[in-house]
């Protein structure tokens, strides 16, 4: 059906979407982190600090429409109202 091949679609694109913005993210922060501890190292523990935190919440971000994503490919919840269409 038509609903199975879009919802992979759908889950490819959540997927690749999320990892690229997760990757260009922690890729802009690391480098605001470093020009940062350029410019003031005696602040460089704290910002440490942040800039993990920071990761943590971009990396769970991905991570959870990663899930959404494999939850839609796996267990369609799409599929029984089309089911219920079909009868």
């Amino acid at each position: 059906m038509e609903v199975i091949s879009f919802a992979a679609l759908a889950a490819g694109l959540i997927i690749g979407l999320g990892a690229l913005g997760a990757c260009i993210g922690i890729g802009i922060m690391g480098s605001k982190y470093l020009e940062a501890a350029a410019r003031q190292p005696e602040l460089m523990g704290e910002l440490q600090t942040k800039m993990f935190v920071l990761a943590g919440l971009i990396d769970a971000a991905f991570i959870i429409g990663t899930g959404i994503a494999l939850w839609f490919a796996t267990a369609n919840p799409f599929l029984a109202q089309i089911a219920r269409l079909v009868k």
